[in-house]
Formats: structure tokens, sequence, C-alpha cells
């Protein structure tokens, strides 16, 4: 859950030197011709005289048309060389004014209130700190797969209870201590008996041993499909067992980068990792995070300078970038963002009755609001995101149709004479725009709506942890998060025993093909049963300034390796 080049002088000129050259070769060319059929003629009357009376005075014929040549020739070498040197010339005059940027400066959103990434929720932590301070036993690519990290293979069992993991060799941390299999090991066993961040995904876990210094075991109580994406997150991070330092304020990791300095709720900056083992060395020694809260304060930023990349924008934000291709690149990536409209589904709340959560399914036009956002955004019309196991395409179950909705409504006892009061209450981060345009579909099948934007944090205390809701809104953007809907305690309240099963047995699966039927199975039943209504899966435009290589547009909001980012100015 979140809160939510310049012109290449040289080759011009060598193009013009090649045109101009060739031009110049033309014009001696056909001077010499012209020189050539003077004295051709004037010779060939002199041959019919010589004859008869040879010439005894002046140059001869032969003479005449060897300079001509010569002339040419010189002319054509002097020009080429003239063109060669100002080509030279002008590259090397380009290739001083392109220069790789020793820093970066990355506009983000979402800011961490402190760095320890253990205790303190919030998606922010783990898009910046993971992958480069903080490293895995395995990671996750930009399409959302499971890659070797700190371990460079693994082994499954066939009764999917045992992962014997085998660690890459010669690695250490930034402050020079070996990494080694003891520290992956301590690292999950700390995470497990101190109940930090995530833990409770790993509570099939039954052991985890370090069997020599480049191999790990762990041992499940039950098998777990999850288990290895579970192990790209916080759940699987390495830390230095003898290292002491303050976990709010600083970091020592095994990553390509390390935390220089934290300023809170303002910037990070990572330096590159002098002591890095692995292939991700950074190639820029400096990247500035700086967090953006105010949308226009970010755009002025992108525009003074004062950042290079800024991730995410507002597709309407973002329209001037478009239009100006000289100097930016704007590109709208894939990620898991779930834009979640959840209803209070606990007994006794207005949206207890299923007739109105359905009506209001009906009622919202998912395609206005998209085109309203700019039109990058994609319709979701179930808990799983595309890039998750089980993912099925349900947009098709609540399709449009203000007819239904009020039909259902009127069932309930609702009309537009009589309407419901609803209160939907969401962070200020969103804006206002959603709010506005929910009140305005709902009002037509008899739904009064108001609207209460407030502050993250109250909204965490009031929606999150008392369930003090009617409808709430907000990003739910963690991959591999559909076991929410299978937990009646979370601040959804939904609770249905058939998706529990479901979800247990796809849990329990020893295949990927097995699990996946079995979440797609149970996402559907969610989505008929419509605790919630998922109004798009967000897709994050990123503009990035001209100059700037190797920034990550898929899924940055949660997985952002930097060590690929270069900027030449």
């Amino acid at each position: 859950m979140s809160q939510d080049m310049s012109r290449n002088n040289g080759a011009h000129a060598g193009s013009g030197a090649t045109e101009n050259t060739a031009a110049a070769a033309e014009s001696a060319a056909t001077s010499a011709k012209t020189a050539n059929t003077a004295t051709a003629a004037t010779t060939d009357a002199s041959l019919a005289s010589r004859a008869k009376q040879p010439k005894k005075n002046g140059p001869k014929w032969w003479l005449i048309s060897l300079i001509a040549v010569i002339v040419a020739v010189a002319v054509v070498v002097g020009i080429t060389f003239a063109y060669a040197k100002d080509d030279k010339s002008d590259s090397q005059t380009t290739a001083s004014a392109s220069k790789t940027a020793d820093t970066v400066t990355i506009g983000l959103k979402l800011t961490p209130t402190n760095l320890d990434i253990r205790n303190t929720a919030g998606s922010a932590l783990d898009q910046v700190l993971i992958g480069n301070v903080y490293e895995g036993l395995v990671a996750r690519d930009e399409k959302n797969q499971v890659v070797p990290a700190i371990a460079s293979s693994w082994d499954e069992s066939k009764d999917g209870l045992t992962y014997t993991f085998h660690l890459n060799k010669n690695m250490t941390f930034s402050n020079g201590d070996t990494l080694d299999a003891e520290d992956v090991a301590w690292s999950i066993n700390e995470l497990i008996a101190k109940q930090y961040h995530d833990a409770d995904a790993l509570a099939a876990v039954s052991k985890v041993e370090a069997k020599d210094a480049d191999t790990v075991v762990i041992t499940l109580k039950t098998p777990n499909s999850n288990l290895l994406w579970i192990l790209t997150g916080r759940a699987g991070l390495v830390f230095d067992k003898d290292a002491t330092y303050d976990l709010k304020t600083q970091a020592i990791g095994s990553g390509p980068y390390t935390v220089a300095k934290f300023v809170e709720n303002s910037s990070i900056t990572l330096k590159a990792n002098g002591k890095y083992w692995g292939d991700h060395k950074a190639k820029t020694p400096t990247v500035v995070v700086k967090y953006l809260a105010d949308d226009n304060a970010a755009v002025n930023a992108l525009k003074s300078g004062d950042v290079q990349v800024l991730a995410p924008i507002t597709e309407t934000l973002a329209g001037p970038f478009v239009s100006d291709t000289d100097n930016y690149t704007v590109k709208a990536g894939n990620g898991t963002d779930k834009f979640v409209l959840a209803f209070n589904n606990a007994a006794g709340s207005k949206l207890a009755d299923k007739r109105v959560r359905q009506a209001i399914r009906y009622a919202i036009n998912h395609e206005e609001i998209i085109a309203s956002r700019g039109g990058a955004d994609k319709a979701l019309g179930g808990p799983i995101p595309s890039l998750d196991p089980g993912y099925e395409d349900l947009t098709g179950l609540y399709p449009y149709d203000q007819d239904k909705a009020k039909s259902l409504m009127a069932e309930a006892g609702y009309s537009a004479d009589k309407p419901l009061a609803l209160t939907l209450t969401y962070a200020n981060i969103y804006g206002t725009e959603l709010g506005d345009q929910l009140r305005s579909q709902l009002k037509p099948i008899g739904i009064d709506l108001k609207v209460n934007v407030v502050e993250f944090s109250t909204w965490l205390q009031d929606v999150y942890t008392n369930h003090d809701f009617d409808i709430s809104l907000v990003d739910h953007n963690e991959s591999h998060d559909f076991a929410s809907w299978a937990d009646p305690t979370y601040y959804f309240g939904y609770d249905n025993k058939d998706v529990q099963k479901l979800y247990a047995e796809g849990v329990a699966a020893t295949s990927d093909q097995e699990r996946d039927a079995k979440f797609a199975e149970a996402a559907k039943l969610v989505s008929e049963d419509a605790p919630a209504d998922w109004l798009f899966n967000y897709r994050i435009t990123t503009v990035t300034a001209k100059g700037v290589e190797g920034f990550p547009f898929d899924l940055n909001q949660t997985v952002l390796p930097l060590y690929n980012v270069t900027y030449t100015k």
C-alpha cells in the first residue's frame, strides 16, 4: 500500500565536408577537363602543323595538361584536409561539451520518515533501499520475476518444503565485513524471532540454516509457492550481523550504493559503494533522491534542471514534456499499483448489503476516469494486476450500466429522491479530482457521497487501523498482495471462506500452474462479491531529461534499481 542530446556538430560538419569536397573535386575535374579540351584542340592543330613545321618556342601541350591535373588534385587534397581538420575539431568540441555527470538527481513523491526498513511500514523505503543499499537473497526484475541476487542459484525439493540457496563468493558489506551464509541465516531468523516488518509472510518457515559459508537451507512447515517472491522483498534482506548502527538514520548493506546523507521528508543522498562485490556496480558516483510531494513544485524542479528525473508525474502535467521531445522523454511503465475503492464489508455497515456494492460498481464509468487522468492507466476488474500470478481480465464482470445500478439501489430501498448517504475517505496526496468524479457518477443512482480528504496519517489511523469508514480510496501498490482479501481482519472486513480456502490451496501448490489457477479462481469470486471496486491499474508515467539513460520505467514505484542510471550533460 502506498501514498501513493545536443546536436552532434562533428557529424554534421563531417557530412558537410563530404558534400563540399565532392563539389570541389567535381569543379576541379571540370576545370581540368576544360583545360585539356582546349589544349587538345590546339595540340591537334599543332600536331598537324608540326608535321609540317614543328614549333620551337612556348610550353609543350603535354606540360600544360600535366599542370592542370596537378592543380586539380592539389585543390581536392587541400579542401579534403581542411574539412577533415574542421571535422576533427568539431568532434573534439562535441566530446568536450558532452560529459557524463557525477551526480543524477531524481524526484520522487513518497518520502520515508526514517530508514529503519525492519520496523517502518511504507513502500518508499523499499523503493529507494532494496537493491540499491540492501540486497536480498533473491531479487525481482522489471517483469516482476524472481532473479538471483546474493544467492546465485537455488534448488527446491519435490515436496516444496526445502529450498537450498547457493551463494555468490567473495561478497562484502559496505563497511568491508564479509557477507556469507551466517549473515543470511541470522537476518531471516532475526526477522522471524523479533517479528520485524513482513515477518508474517514467513509463517511457514520452520528453520533457516547456514550449511556452510556458501550455502543456506530454508525448511518449511508447509509448502509456500510464494516463498521465492517473498524473499525478494524485506523478508529476504541480508544485514551485517556484526555491525552496529542507527537503522533510522544510517544503513549498512551490500548493494551498489551507500546512504551518505538522509534528510527527513526532504532527500536521500546515495554514494557509490567502493566495496561493492557484484555485477551491478554503480555507473554514477552520486545519486540524490529528492522528495517532492507537491506536483507543481516537482514539475518546476524538472523544468529548472534541479532534478533530471521525475517519477511519477500525472498525465495532465506531463503534456508540455511530451511535446518537447528535444529535451525530455516521457514514458508510462507497467506496475502493480491498484487504485482500490474499498467498501466497509463489516456486518452492520452501510455497505454490508451486496446490492449496494454491486450498484456502485455498475455506476462507475472507468473509461471516463482513466481518460480524465490522461489515458495511461488500465482498467482493472479485480484484485490481481497483470504482472502478478493468477491475473485474469475481469473487467467484463461489472460493465458501466447506470440502469442496472439504479435497479439494484431501488431493490435496496434507495433512489435519487431517497439517497443513501455515504462518506468517501482518502488521503490528500491523491488530489480532489477522483472524489469529485465519484460523487458525480454515483449521485444519479441514489448515493449522496460526501468526500472527506484527509492527511495520510489520519487515513492510517481512522481507516486502516480503526476501520472507521464507509468507502476508502488508496493506491495498493504491493505486488502479490492478494492475501489481504483472504484476511477478514484486514481493514476491508471482507470474510469469504471459499476465497480463503482457494488462496490457501494456491499458496500450498507445488507448481506455478496450480498456484495461478487457484489464485485466479479466488480473485474471480472476490470480484463477483464486490467488496471493492478497482478503479484502475495505475501505470507510472516518468519524465527523464535528455541525456538520462538506464532509469527503469516499469515498476519504479516499488523496485527502483539505480546502478545503471547515467546523465550526459
